[in-house]
C-alpha cells in the first residue's frame, strides 16, 4: 500500500520547513509514501522550501484551497491520499493509528481529532466543540484527511464551487459512499493532531464569528465567495 500526502500552501515560508518536517517524520509509519506540496501561486519561497524538504511540487495557479487539495490529488499515485494543512503538524502515533484502521480493510476515509497546543481559554473551547461535532457527525477537519483514492476520485474530490467548508460537503458525499459500500468513516482520537490557532490568532473571534453567521444567514452562499470567506483568504500569515 503506497501513501500519498498532499499539503496546500500558500506563502507558507514560515513555518513550512518545520510541519513538512514533522510529516517527515511520521511518514516513516508507511513503508511506502510520497510527500506532495501543491504550490498555490505563492509569491514566497513556498516552493523551495518545499523542494529542499524532498516534496514533489505542483503549481495550482488559482488561489482556491479546495483547487491546491484536487491538484495535488491529481499528481498523487498513492492507493490512498492524506492531506495535511501546511501549519499542522502530524505525530507518527496519528499515522500509526491511520494505518491500523486502513490495514483493517473497512474504513473509506477518515480524519482526527485536533488540538491547538497550547493556546487561549476561548480556543480551547471552540476546537473541544469542533472534535465533539467531529466524532457525532463523522466530519473530518480539513487539517487532516485520509482517504482510499479510488473513493475520492469517483466522488469527485473536493469541490471547486466552495471556498470554505469544502471538507464538511466532501464528507456528505464520502458518507454516502461509504453506506453504499458497506464501510466505515473513521475520526481518529488518541492522538490529535497538533494544528495552529493562527486563524483566530490573526482575524480575531469576531471575524471568524461574524463569516460564520454570514454563511448561516446565506444559507451556505457565501462560501461559494472568496469575499464570503475573507479570513482565509486575506494572505496574512
Amino acid at each position: 500500500m503506497k501513501l500519498s500526502i498532499i499539503v496546500p500552501a500558500f506563502n507558507e515560508e514560515k513555518i513550512l520547513s518545520e510541519s513538512l518536517a514533522a510529516i517527515r517524520a511520521a511518514m516513516t509509519a508507511f513503508e511506502e509514501a510520497e510527500l506532495i506540496v501543491c504550490d498555490n501561486n505563492s509569491t514566497d519561497r513556498t516552493a523551495a522550501i518545499a523542494r529542499e524538504a524532498g516534496a514533489s511540487v505542483v503549481l495550482e495557479p488559482v488561489n482556491q484551497i479546495s483547487r491546491a487539495r484536487n491538484t495535488g490529488a491529481r499528481a498523487a499515485g498513492g492507493d490512498w491520499l492524506v492531506f495535511v494543512d501546511a501549519d499542522s503538524f502530524p505525530s507518527r502515533e496519528l499515522f500509526l493509528d491511520m494505518k491500523e484502521v486502513i490495514a483493517k480493510g473497512n474504513c473509506l476515509a477518515g480524519g482526527a481529532t485536533v488540538t491547538f497546543g497550547d493556546t487561549t481559554l476561548a480556543a480551547k473551547v471552540a476546537v473541544s466543540g469542533w472534535n465533539a461535532m467531529s466524532r457525532l457527525c463523522r466530519w473530518a477537519a480539513g487539517s487532516f484527511i485520509f482517504c482510499e483514492a479510488r473513493a475520492f476520485r469517483e466522488v469527485g474530490g473536493f469541490s471547486e464551487e466552495l471556498y470554505a467548508a469544502e471538507e464538511i460537503e466532501l464528507f456528505q458525499r464520502l458518507k454516502r459512499r461509504a453506506r453504499q459500500e458497506r464501510r466505515s468513516i473513521v475520526i481518529l482520537d488518541r492522538h490529535p493532531l497538533l494544528s495552529s490557532d493562527r486563524r483566530v490568532r490573526l482575524s480575531g473571534w469576531r471575524m471568524v464569528l461574524r463569516q460564520g453567521g454570514l454563511a448561516l444567514v446565506t444559507g451556505g452562499r457565501s462560501l461559494h465567495t472568496r469575499k464570503g470567506c475573507q479570513p482565509w483568504y486575506d494572505g496574512r500569515r
